[in-house]
């Protein structure tokens, strides 16, 4: 499409990492394409990548954690950015607890939000996760979200 790019390279809006869990499984990645999307009733949508191994732990999910980083927490969004969970584990070595519903909590976020999958959207290489809040939670002070020109060092684990 031209003149897209001109359009798309002004953007940097926050970066997400989310977790899924289901059937024994756990994974999470780090997001771009997330927002909230309605105000009556609240609902937010996360786009997750077909390639990523969380998209499809997140095909059998009933709920999915969505956690805003701060832009001190380039360590973690590395971790879910630039590794594959078809190699590794990326819960090893990282600070994590169970959250409402059986779902992943990560300690080292600032504020999280956990939503029942409502419906799934195909949208090209990324299918949208529409989630109603279950519950959210904030802990440390927030600074300054991890956006978009934070992470563009981070070379991606998955590439879509």
């Amino acid at each position: 499409m031209t003149g897209i790019d001109g359009f798309l390279d002004r953007l940097d809006y926050p970066l997400y990492v989310v977790t899924a869990a289901a059937g024994g499984e756990r994974a999470g990645c780090l997001v771009g394409f997330a927002s909230q999307c309605s105000i009556e009733p609240v609902r937010f949508m996360v786009w997750l990548s077909t390639a990523n191994r969380t998209y499809r732990v997140a095909c059998s999910a009933e709920f999915l954690a969505v956690h805003l980083l701060d832009r001190s927490r380039h360590d973690l969004a590395e971790h879910f950015g630039g590794l594959t969970g078809d190699e590794v584990d990326k819960f090893a070595g990282v600070a994590w607890h169970l959250g409402p519903e059986g779902t992943v909590l990560l300690d080292g976020a600032p504020a999280w939000l956990v939503g029942r999958v409502e419906q799934r959207l195909e949208g090209g290489d990324h299918v949208g996760f529409l989630l109603s809040p279950a519950g959210a939670g904030a802990g440390a002070a927030l600074r300054r979200p991890f956006r978009l020109s934070d992470g563009r060092d981070i070379d991606a684990g998955h590439p879509a």
